[in-house]
C-alpha cells in the first residue's frame, strides 16, 4: 500500500518478505474477499474451517523455528501478515492473536514436552488459541486476577470466570492466568492452559455483541473446577506467570500498533477514492482546500505513525523494545488511527455513517484499539515511570 509518503524500512524490503507478503495478499483474496468478511460480522465469528485452512496454507506459527513444526520465519513475516489484513479489510481473523500472542508463550517458555505436544497442533489449526487474562473485576491490573489453579495431587482444580476473551468461542486451547498461590500476589500468579474439548466443568458464554469488530468471536469463559493436569503450567512450574506476561507484552502492544497504521492506511485509499469521485457544488470533494488540508494533516500524522512504528519493529527484531517504547507506539498510534479515521469518515458526509462503506467499519473497530493490550492510561503510566 503506497499511500504514505514514507518507504518500508530495509529489513521489510527483503525479496523473501516481499514475496512472502505477495503471497499472503492472494490467500486473503481467495479465503477472506470483503462477501466472506460481511459474513463473519454477521455470524460474530469467522468459520471454524478458516483456521485449517491457514494451517494447510503454512499462515501458522509463523515465527516458529521449523524444528518444532513452525514456518522458520521471524517477526517480519508476523507483521507481513497483520498489514496484508489490514489493508484488505479482514483483520476481524484473530490469527495474529494465536500466532503472535500465543504461541510465543509456549515456545519462549515451555518446556521440551509442552512444546512438542502442543506446538504442531497449533501450526496446523487443529488448536486454535486465546490468552485468557481479564475477569470481569480485573482488567488492566492484572495482579487482581481472582481465578485460582489449586495443585491436587497430579492436576489442578481452576475456578473462576473470564471475559472479553479474543477467539473466544472456537479456542481450544487457552492459555489462563490464574492464581496458584493466592496468597503471594503477582509471584503466586501462573499460567495454565486449559484444552477444552470434551472438558467438563468449562463453559463458554455468550459470543459478545460489540462495537466493532464483530466478525472476530469475543466471549465470556467459566470454570468451574475444571481439572487441568499439573503438566500444563507453561514452564513446568508455579509462580512464573507474571514475569512471563511482562515480557510478552510489549510484542502484544506492537502488534496493536502495527494494526493500527494499517487498517488507517486502508482508510486513507478509501478516503482519497471516495473524494476523487464524490462531487458537490459542482467539484469534485478533493478539489476544496478544507478536504486538502485535512488529508494533509492524515497522511503526516500517519507518516509519522509509521516511522516510529518501524523503528519498533527495527528495535525489537535486535531484543531491544522494551515496555515503555512499546507503550509509547501503542497508545500513540491508536489515539492517532481513531483521530485520523474520524476525520476520514468526515469527508464521506452522510455516506461514512452507513455500514456499506469500508470507512464505517474502520471507524468502528479503531475504539477498542485504546483499550485492548492494556489502556492507553496504562501505557502512560508505564511511560511516567521512566522519567
Amino acid at each position: 500500500m503506497n499511500v504514505l509518503a514514507a518507504p518500508d524500512p530495509d529489513f521489510m524490503q527483503e525479496e523473501e518478505i516481499t514475496l512472502f507478503s505477495d503471497s499472503v495478499s492472494k490467500w486473503i483474496d481467495a479465503h477472506a474477499a470483503p462477501e466472506k468478511v460481511q459474513s463473519w460480522i454477521a455470524d460474530s465469528s469467522v468459520p471454524r474451517q478458516l483456521w485449517n485452512d491457514a494451517g494447510e496454507a503454512g499462515l501458522l506459527g509463523l515465527s516458529l523455528p521449523e524444528a518444532d513444526g513452525g514456518f522458520g520465519g521471524d517477526y517480519r513475516h508476523e507483521v507481513a501478515l497483520m498489514r496484508q489484513l489490514g489493508w484488505k479489510g479482514a483483520d476481524h481473523f484473530g490469527i495474529s492473536l494465536h500466532n503472535a500472542i500465543v504461541m510465543p508463550y509456549v515456545w519462549h517458555y515451555g518446556t521440551g514436552e509442552q512444546k512438542a505436544r502442543w506446538l504442531p497442533r497449533l501450526v496446523s489449526g487443529e488448536l486454535v488459541g486465546a490468552i485468557a487474562m481479564t475477569e470481569p473485576g480485573a482488567g488492566s491490573d492484572l495482579q487482581g486476577v481472582k481465578t485460582t489453579a489449586i495443585r491436587q495431587g497430579d492436576h489442578y482444580v481452576v475456578n473462576g470466570s473470564k471475559t472479553f476473551i479474543t477467539n473466544g468461542q472456537l479456542a481450544n486451547f487457552i492459555i489462563v492466568v490464574a492464581k496458584t498461590d493466592p496468597a503471594e500476589g503477582a509471584k503466586g500468579t501462573s499460567l495454565i492452559v486449559v484444552e477444552t474439548d470434551g472438558l467438563d466443568g468449562f463453559e463458554r458464554g455468550r459470543n459478545l455483541h460489540k462495537i466493532g469488530m464483530e466478525g472476530n468471536d469475543t466471549s465470556e469463559l467459566f470454570f468451574n473446577d475444571v481439572k487441568v493436569p499439573a503438566e500444563n503450567v507453561i514452564g513446568g512450574g508455579e509462580g512464573q506467570g507474571f514475569v512471563q506476561l511482562m515480557q510478552q507484552l510489549p510484542q502484544e502492544r506492537l502488534n496493536i500498533a502495527i494494526q493500527g497504521v494499517a487498517a488507517a492506511e486502508r482508510g486513507l485509499q478509501e478516503t482519497l477514492a471516495y473524494v476523487k469521485e464524490r462531487k458537490a457544488f459542482g467539484k469534485r470533494v478533493i478539489d476544496f482546500q478544507n478536504t486538502q488540508f485535512k488529508l494533509a494533516e492524515v497522511k503526516t500524522k500517519l507518516t509519522v505513525a509509521k516511522v516510529f512504528v518501524d523503528h519498533c519493529m527495527g528495535l525489537h527484531l535486535k531484543g531491544q523494545l522494551d515496555a515503555a517504547t512499546a507503550s509509547m507506539a501503542k497508545y500513540w498510534v491508536t489515539d492517532i488511527q481513531g483521530e485520523t479515521i474520524d476525520e476520514m469518515l468526515q469527508l464521506h458526509g452522510g455516506y461514512g455513517y452507513m455500514n456499506e462503506y469500508p470507512i464505517a467499519q474502520l471507524y468502528k473497530d479503531a475504539r477498542v484499539q485504546r483499550i485492548y493490550g492494556g489502556t492507553n492510561e496504562i501505557m502512560k503510566l508505564l511511560i511516567a515511570r521512566t522519567l
